[in-house]
């Protein structure tokens, strides 16, 4: 949906400061609608880059070809604009390190495949997927470790003659160092994954095409990425990518292993990870509720990092003041929606009127207002927008908050209707309509001394007694604070609207 144009977001950064020596990237896949997830880790590493007046690269993977869609890199690109983020290298922006899509750089990958091959770093392995399956199960049934045996690692060149009169098309495997392998998470602390854990792993197709395990490694090197932040779920890679490292900086392709860091998960219901395929997870979902780039970026911040103990609700611009990678919590983060529509309420409270009213603006037409363009009145807008500002979650519930000010008749909520219209509301409309009419309507006070009055006469309070009148008026039995909204509504149509409501109670 078409939604009014995000600030950009800026960094509380030294006028004038030079770059750090700070490289951190996202890169994500061109697939689907962009994850929440994703946005998490979009956000942290941003943050990074700006709190250390680093650099931040923007990537794209898109060498799944069946996956990948432009329709997807275009949805990730708008998406990164409408949360306001900024980088340093990457499309539209171009840099030292172009081109910045995977799909575009496979001429780079074989090259580096084919010195890694060369340096006995890396080598063919012709193994089928049965013969890798029955293996695989033998190790299993003997309590040993189930991943690659090294089958193919020391071939004879007969061995590799009889394969290839096979027909056999070999894939390209890394050979992993006979050696544990220790690094510090920059979240988690030293880890250490033994040898036997950690099998040769595949970096070429059988077709000639790169894998994952070889790509992102290789573009992390060239683009001199310093540190990697990216999702717990993808921690056991990190062994291999540390002696791919290792192989490339012999090779002279990279100049140092990059630190790492990684996220905790985003638990959805039930304690399972929250995945693309649960509906909360859609950004998308968020912008067309309403959300606001700042407040959504707030509440993800929470999911896994906070500013302090007792304050949940600050600007972007403070996060990247404080933040610091070392301060990221390890443990899963739930993913509270009511949490993140209470933050979001703060900070549509924190806006100018100006701006609250502009951001609205999407709600206010087609194809999400039930009024026609030419009954929406700018002044009657101008005027309940304040009011509205202090009751809204999302911007989506202006559209029902408003709708009686620019239809001809109120939309009745028949559950509304039967709640509020009970036994005697006759005569109490008819009271109010009547203290109503003489009421001074350039004051809301005068309005609420009315219907207050009105109550009385029924030996109501006025809680119960503007039930009815609000329903007859607007339709609803909650909204916008009642007096105002008459007041601005006229007193014509208000008073035609308990006409017609007394008429529908009699009927």
């Amino acid at each position: 949906m078409a939604s009014a144009p995000s600030p950009k977001l800026s960094a509380p950064l030294e006028q004038g400061a030079p770059p750090s020596a700070v490289r951190v990237r996202f890169c994500p896949s061109p697939t689907g609608n962009p994850h929440v997830g994703l946005v998490r880790t979009a956000l942290f590493n941003w943050a990074f880059a700006r709190h250390h007046q680093g650099t931040l690269v923007f990537r794209i993977e898109d060498t799944d070809a069946a996956r990948d869609s432009e329709e997807s890199y275009e949805q990730l690109l708008d998406s990164m604009r409408w949360l306001g983020f900024d980088w340093d290298e990457g499309p539209e922006v171009g840099g030292p390190h172009a081109p910045y899509r995977q799909s575009q750089r496979m001429d780079l990958y074989k090259d580096v495949a084919r010195k890694l091959l060369e340096a006995g770093h890396a080598y063919h392995c012709y193994c089928t997927t049965s013969e890798l399956e029955e293996r695989r199960e033998a190790a299993r049934a003997a309590g040993r470790p189930s991943g690659y045996d090294g089958h193919c690692r020391e071939l004879s060149a007969a061995q590799v003659e009889e394969y290839t009169a096979q027909g056999r098309e070999p894939i390209v495997r890394f050979r992993m160092p006979d050696e544990a392998i220790t690094f510090t998470d920059l979240v988690r602390g030293e880890i250490t994954y033994l040898a036997e854990n950690v099998p040769d792993y595949g970096i070429v197709r059988a077709n000639g095409a790169p894998l994952y395990t070889l790509v992102n490694p290789v573009d992390d090197a060239l683009m001199e990425i310093t540190h990697v932040l990216r999702g717990e779920d993808l921690l056991s890679s990190t062994p291999r990518q540390i002696a791919l490292y290792k192989a490339l900086t012999e090779l002279g392709i990279a100049k140092e292993t990059p630190a790492f860091g990684h996220l905790p998960y985003v638990m959805g219901e039930g304690n399972k990870k929250l995945s693309k395929r649960d509906p909360q997870s859609s950004l998308n979902l968020y912008r067309e509720r309403g959300f606001l780039p700042e407040g959504l970026l707030n509440y993800l911040s929470l999911l896994g990092w906070s500013l302090s103990a007792d304050r949940d609700i600050f600007s972007v611009e403070e996060m990247v003041a404080a933040f610091e990678i070392s301060d990221v919590n390890p443990n899963p983060a739930r993913f509270d929606l009511k949490k993140a529509e209470a933050i979001n309420a703060d900070h549509i409270r924190l806006l100018d009127a100006k701006d609250f009213a502009e951001r609205c603006a999407p709600w206010l037409k087609a194809p999400f207002a039930p009024w026609a363009p030419e009954d929406f009145d700018e002044s009657k807008w101008q005027a309940v927008a304040p009011h509205a500002q202090t009751r809204l979650k999302v911007l989506s519930e202006i559209t029902d908050n408003v709708d009686f000010l620019f239809l001809p008749e109120p939309v009745f909520d028949e559950a509304s209707w039967t709640k509020a219209m009970k036994e005697g509301s006759d005569a109490l409309l008819r009271t109010a309509r009547e203290k109503l009419e003489s009421a001074d309507w350039t004051s809301p006070d005068s309005l609420k001394e009315a219907v207050l009055a009105a109550g009385e006469a029924h030996g109501l309070k006025l809680g119960k007694a503007q039930a009815p009148v609000r329903v007859a008026v607007t339709g609803r039995t909650v909204g916008l604070p009642l007096f105002e909204s008459l007041q601005i509504l006229g007193k014509d149509t208000t008073l035609a609207r308990i006409d017609a409501a007394l008429a529908k109670l009699a009927a």
